[in-house]
């Protein structure tokens, strides 16, 4: 999220069930992508008018109501627009049935952050549009997991990517994350819907095309002076809400996940193999790694100082706490701790790791070989393309950080601060001035208010 690249979209979701192998990748498809394959170049603004013929005009009050019955906070607008992704949509029974069974397990979970934000709880559909409700998602671009992260926006939203865990593959954390850039983005567009845009191409680009339209935050008014795929981003997302709330009147039947959705949560504070919990617990391994996406090696590398989560499928309070203990006792732990794994010298600085690039090879074949994303090497390589040569260094982990604000390859995050002005903060950094700041943040005014989230080029 947070780009004007492309994104995943419900309606080819022919391989949207998510994956038993950790190491699964999911290549996204942009709504535009889906349009052209589709034969529609949609959308425009010289379709037909549904009014003109009597049962279109019918069918389109019908939806229009059932629209309205399920509008709470966010505007569910009904117009052609959106009508042509309902259309596209309901046709697509099997997709959607598989993704009303995943929404079974994840949906409690992105309700429960958003909830927890004061956030309305239709933002949770988002997802569906993303990532299909596949936790190993993962775009062209280099999105990763239900929410579609990018790895900057990522670690500027608190998530940590290294050896051993991409926190943008876990549902709960990612969705945690998420209901902190709708917080920070309503707090600067103040309407829904164009926050929900600004999810797709970010908010400074929201913003602009605010200002170019006459300055009233009105989607509608707005949508001509947006990226085109965020023009269709959010009728999209209008029609997923109803498509996965009126399936039944459209003869599609929920297909359950193929796993377990109800779960249990256990603390490791121990670095082990999810292979060997398999094992210990008689548990099912690719359940598992369904259910704990965000291990990149198969390895919950936890310690007594920062547990890790390991989610189980449901099981009886005996089978619990008899896992608990082989997990956390000092007897149980022999069995499973991995001693062939290097640990690194600090928690905060892994031992960095290189590999020489051989003739034939390039970063999508590097990456696939450690499962690791190419937008993860070119972020911590500095590299701005993809080319590389043989006999270059490729560094397969995150540099140490330099500084207690949240840094990302020349980039950092600066909370804004009572009494804080744009002139005090940009003689904060070295070559920061007022107008690089609005650049950046996409500001039109020098107005700022305390919590408010800044990024900062650092030189």
């Amino acid at each position: 999220m947070i780009r004007t690249f492309t994104f995943v979209t419900v309606i080819l979701l022919c391989s949207a069930v998510v994956q038993a192998k950790a190491t699964v990748t999911f290549v996204a498809s942009s709504i535009e992508d889906i349009n052209s394959k589709l034969g529609s170049n949609f959308p425009n603004d010289t379709l037909a008018d549904p009014s003109e013929d009597k049962l279109l005009a019918f069918q389109g009050s019908m939806y229009e109501g059932r629209l309205d019955s399920l509008e709470r906070t966010v505007p569910l607008n009904y117009n052609e627009f959106v009508q042509h992704y309902i259309d596209i949509y309901v046709q697509r029974k099997e997709q959607i049935g598989k993704m009303l069974g995943l929404s079974k397990y994840y949906f409690p979970i992105f309700e429960k952050a958003l909830m927890e934000a004061g956030l309305p709880d239709e933002l949770k559909f988002i997802t569906v549009i993303e990532s299909a409700l596949n936790p190993h998602a993962v775009s062209r671009s280099g999105a990763v997991g239900p929410w579609q992260f990018m790895y900057t926006t990522a670690k500027g939203y608190g998530l940590v990517m290294d050896n051993y865990v991409d926190e943008r593959k876990d549902p709960v954390k990612s969705s945690y994350a998420a209901t902190h850039y709708f917080l920070d983005a309503y707090k600067r567009i103040g309407d829904w819907l164009l926050t929900i845009a600004a999810f797709n191409c970010g908010t400074g680009a929201v913003t602009r095309a605010i200002e170019r339209s006459g300055g009233i935050a009105d989607f509608w008014k707005v949508r001509a002076f947006l990226p085109k795929e965020t023009q269709n981003y959010v009728p999209a997302f209008i029609a997923t809400v109803y498509a996965m709330n009126h399936y039944r009147d459209h003869d599609i039947k929920v297909r359950p996940a193929d796993f377990g959705v109800v779960t249990n949560v256990i603390p490791v504070d121990k670095r082990v193999s999810i292979g060997n919990v398999a094992k210990a617990a008689n548990l099912d391994i690719k359940e598992l790694l369904i259910l704990n996406p965000s291990y990149k090696r198969q390895i919950i590398n936890g310690s007594p100082g920062n547990p890790r989560a390991l989610v189980i499928p449901d099981v009886d309070n005996r089978m619990y706490a008899s896992l608990y203990e082989v997990l956390n006792s000092e007897a149980g732990r022999s069995q499973l701790i991995l001693a062939s794994v290097k640990k690194p010298e600090t928690e905060n600085d892994p031992a960095p790791q290189y590999h020489k690039v051989k003739a034939g090879q390039n970063l999508s074949s590097i990456a696939q070989m450690y499962d690791m994303t190419v937008q993860d090497l070119k972020v911590w390589n500095n590299l701005k393309v993809s080319t590389i040569v043989p006999g270059q260094n490729i560094r397969l982990s995150p540099p140490a950080k330099s500084s207690s604000e949240s840094t990302v390859r020349g980039y950092m995050n600066y909370i804004v601060k009572a009494g804080d002005t744009l002139s005090g903060i940009a003689e904060k950094f070295n070559g920061m001035t007022v107008s690089k700041l609005k650049a950046l943040n996409g500001l039109n005014g020098s107005a700022i208010v305390p919590g408010m989230r800044l990024i900062i080029n650092q030189l």
